[in-house]
């Protein structure tokens, strides 16, 4: 079951929740809301999503969603993680209005990010 990773506390960011099946994605959703929304792999072509959303309160809410990863290399599934932190990055940015990231506290935010997704893919999947 995915949970909402809390990284407020140690860094500043989005909420964020990685979604490993469409129900799980489904769930996500509903705890935010939303009532239309889009498929949870973006196209066919695609093995992971982040949808960027807003809460009720307003804060910017992350899910990362993650197919077809069965069978994968672990190096593979981790750049893909690293690619969704940084779409999740980017979006934080744009919402705060920040045009020009320093370029370490960029590092930073996607390693932390990053971290966040991997440790929650090994924690439910050993």
């Amino acid at each position: 079951m995915n949970k909402w990773l809390d990284r407020r506390i140690s860094a500043p960011g989005p909420y964020l929740t990685l979604c490993l099946s469409e129900k799980e994605y489904e769930g996500a959703m509903k705890a935010l809301k939303v009532k239309h929304y889009g498929p949870w792999i973006s196209t066919p072509q695609a093995s992971a999503t982040t949808h960027n959303l807003s809460n009720e309160d307003g804060n910017l809410c992350a899910v990362v969603c993650l197919s077809d990863y069965a069978g994968r290399n672990p190096v593979e599934v981790a750049g893909l993680l690293v690619h969704e932190a940084v779409h999740v990055w980017q979006e934080y940015c744009d919402f705060y209005g920040e045009k020009f990231p320093g370029r370490e506290q960029e590092a930073y935010a996607v390693q932390s990010l990053a971290q966040e997704l991997m440790a929650e893919f090994a924690r439910r999947n050993g």
